[in-house]
């Protein structure tokens, strides 16, 4: 058997008809990961009754269950709840919770890292419980733990291909409907992974740059940065002063 490089030139146009929605869903189930993961960290972190145990309970259903059957139940099962959702959507929402427990759990080894003593300081100055939260635990704590979830990013970009159980268009279901019809299945195949890692890398690079941006390691080492900032914006002290 030759391979033929010749098809893999006509059939490229297709396959990125198939990137642009597999491009579609992860941008949006990232962002989607982004807010539920770091809803659900300050939840855990500031122990909001009833809330808290709730994110529990959704973070360790999620995990410890196949993607494939949360797709499977949103996509056949809500209908049988008269809600009915396109593939899409389906693709989106399973993606985000996914991706979301992950990132919550992400973010909660972030959030649970900060300071105590940096949010007791803002306390005895008055501060509210929102402006605690917005002002050092989130900027603190996703700036700690987004190395992590750069990874569940890329995680969520991965299992984007499982859409194609439910009939979205993305990159795996055109490679998959191609080789149906034309039999090429190893020019098929090694187009889609060449994409795939093109894809990934160009990802993970772009985290990177965001990585080095927050300059992590480099400025929370030197007690600079951004606690600094959090530090001389408010007047906090990361002292206790009993």
């Amino acid at each position: 058997m030759s391979f033929d490089f010749g098809y893999i030139i006509d059939t490229l146009p297709l396959l990125l008809t198939g990137l642009k929605m597999t491009l579609f869903i992860s941008v949006f189930s990232i962002l989607f990961s982004l807010i539920i993961g770091m809803g659900g960290a300050v939840i855990r972190t500031l122990k909001i009754p009833v809330l808290s145990q709730l994110v529990v309970v959704y973070v360790d259903l999620i995990r410890n269950t196949p993607l494939l059957v949360h797709v499977f139940f949103l996509y056949f099962g809500l209908p049988a709840f008269g809600i009915k959702l396109s593939a899409v959507a389906v693709g989106i929402i399973a993606l985000s919770l996914w991706g979301g427990a992950f990132a919550a759990e992400n973010f909660r080894g972030g959030t649970d890292a900060v300071p105590h003593a940096l949010i007791e300081s803002g306390q005895s100055l008055g501060l509210s419980t929102w402006q605690i939260v917005s002002h050092v635990i989130i900027p603190l704590g996703f700036r700690i733990s987004f190395p992590a979830f750069s990874n569940t990013a890329v995680s969520v970009i991965k299992n984007s291909a499982y859409m194609t159980s439910i009939g979205v268009a993305e990159l795996t279901f055109m490679a998959v409907d191609r080789m149906a019809y034309d039999f090429k299945t190893y020019e098929m195949l090694l187009t889609i992974a060449v994409i795939y890692l093109i894809l990934i890398w160009g990802t993970s690079y772009l985290f990177g740059r965001i990585e080095r941006k927050l300059d992590f390691n480099n400025k929370t080492k030197k007690g600079s940065g951004l606690n600094g900032s959090v530090i001389k914006k408010f007047g906090l002290s990361s002292r206790r002063t009993d």
